[in-house]
């Protein structure tokens, strides 16, 4: 059985999310990526293997070196799981406003 990350798991890391931003922007190598944080190479590398397990990062070798590259489709399957619970808590806010606005005109 094929067992894979968790996505949710992924992105609940800060250094995590900092490299999805660093890499949304451009295609990077490893090395680019780690000298943007004061963790070892070794422990980006071990972030950059969550994400690209979770295919929120793609690899392409360019000659010898590797880009990691954003996975826009998979942050889009993240954000259409999210959207029903967004929704349905914008729905309930909205009726707590409602009564509290009807309250406070008494």
């Amino acid at each position: 059985m094929d067992l894979r990350r968790d996505v949710f798991q992924a992105i609940a890391d800060p250094t995590r999310r900092a490299i999805i931003t660093l890499v949304a922007l451009q295609a990077m190598t490893p090395s680019a990526i780690a000298e943007n944080f004061n963790s070892s190479r070794q422990t980006i590398s071990k972030h950059i293997q969550i994400l690209t397990e979770c295919e929120l990062l793609e690899q392409e070798q360019n000659g010898r070196e590797i880009y990691y590259h954003f996975n826009p489709k998979k942050m889009k399957e993240i954000a259409d799981f999210i959207e029903p619970f967004r929704n349905m808590w914008d729905d309930r806010f909205n009726k707590l406003e409602a009564i509290m606005k009807k309250y406070k005109s008494r």
